[in-house]
């Protein structure tokens, strides 16, 4: 019997850490990773003698790789000893379900960004002042673009599986008490809202572009809550950001792109812009998030024949101990949605 206070860290029935506690020690464990990453370039550059200026690109790629290398070990080494559950199912299956769903994505955010793109140019908002626009004179646009590419399908991954496939799983889980239905709307919300505050700190952020990036989390999170998996999320930020930034030349949520296809002038109404901040600030932001959205719904009912929340993120992974006592029919609730069997309540 445990007593009130160990009740407190500890869920007896799942055998594992409570929610908050889970969350706080993945957050730690990136942190951690992050340090010892950055103390070990240090110490592999310098004995190297490799050049460790801010327009290195060695150095860059370290550390877009060094960040997302973080991100998976938290989330593995979380998932096996405090989530006790195997790491695809924070939504890596890649299956052959998940690379289609991913391909979508993909196509999904290359799409919302062109016709942004197309509509203020058409309004005269922006104007084209270039193309094959570098960030450092000394690099090539090949090499500066492919360090761009690395940096965008990095980041897409960090994000996405840190805010959807392991702070939505693990809120969804621990506010079941609401009802399956509940729990998976308000951890979505929850999610998104930490998505945006998070961005609150970037160069050229308002409380309206907050407020914008927290309607992208629910955007980004829809895939999710749909399918179970990470495929749509991942496509959809990486294509995104890199178009929105890197081949149309707008801001990317706040920062300026100083590489790019084509280079442009913002101009036309911040309301609708976005402004400095880029279109995720904008009306146009939201109804591109919108259009979206739809076509999310759309795919998804296609590919998989129904569209409504999977109430499988509630369930929790079950204890060895306790799977022998649960009838047969329970035992499918540690089934992933590759073979789209998670239920629905």
């Amino acid at each position: 019997m445990l007593t009130t206070v160990q009740a407190i860290f500890w869920n007896s029935p799942e055998g594992r850490l409570r929610t908050f506690w889970r969350l706080l020690l993945q957050v730690i464990l990136f942190f951690a990773f992050a340090i010892i990453l950055t103390i070990f370039a240090q110490l592999l550059f310098q004995v190297n003698r490799l050049p460790l200026g801010r327009n290195s690109p060695v150095l860059f790629l370290y550390n877009t790789l060094g960040i997302l290398l973080g991100m998976l070990l938290s989330v593995w080494l979380a998932g096996k000893f405090l989530d006790r559950r195997p790491f695809p199912d924070f939504g890596l299956y890649l299956n052959r379900n998940w690379w289609l769903d991913f391909g979508f994505g993909l196509g999904l955010g290359a799409l919302l960004m062109t016709l942004i793109f197309l509509v203020e140019l058409a309004a005269g908002w922006i104007t084209i002042t270039g193309a094959w626009q570098t960030a450092v004179p000394t690099w090539s646009f090949a090499l500066a673009i492919f360090l761009q590419v690395i940096f965008f399908v990095a980041v897409g991954i960090q994000e996405e599986l840190l805010s959807r496939g392991y702070w939505l799983r693990n809120l969804a889980e621990g506010l079941v008490f609401l009802g399956r239905t509940g729990a998976v709307l308000v951890a979505w919300l929850i999610s998104s809202a930490i998505f945006g505050v998070l961005h609150a700190f970037n160069p050229n952020a308002t409380f309206g572009s907050t407020i914008n990036l927290v309607l992208a989390g629910l955007f980004l999170g829809l895939g999710y809550v749909l399918t179970r998996s990470l495929a749509i999320p991942i496509g959809l930020h990486i294509t995104w950001n890199f178009f929105q930034g890197n081949v149309f030349g707008f801001p990317v949520s706040g920062g300026s792109s100083q590489t790019s296809v084509i280079a442009i002038e913002q101009g036309g109404p911040p309301l609708w812009t976005g402004g400095a901040f880029g279109p995720e600030a904008g009306l146009m932001g939201i109804t591109a998030i919108t259009g979206g959205s739809l076509l999310i719904l759309l795919w998804v009912r296609m590919r998989y024949g129904q569209i409504g929340l999977d109430t499988g993120l509630t369930v929790p992974p079950i204890p060895v101990e306790s799977r022998e006592a649960l009838p047969p029919e329970e035992h499918s609730r540690e089934v992933g949605p590759p073979e789209r069997e998670a239920v629905r309540r």
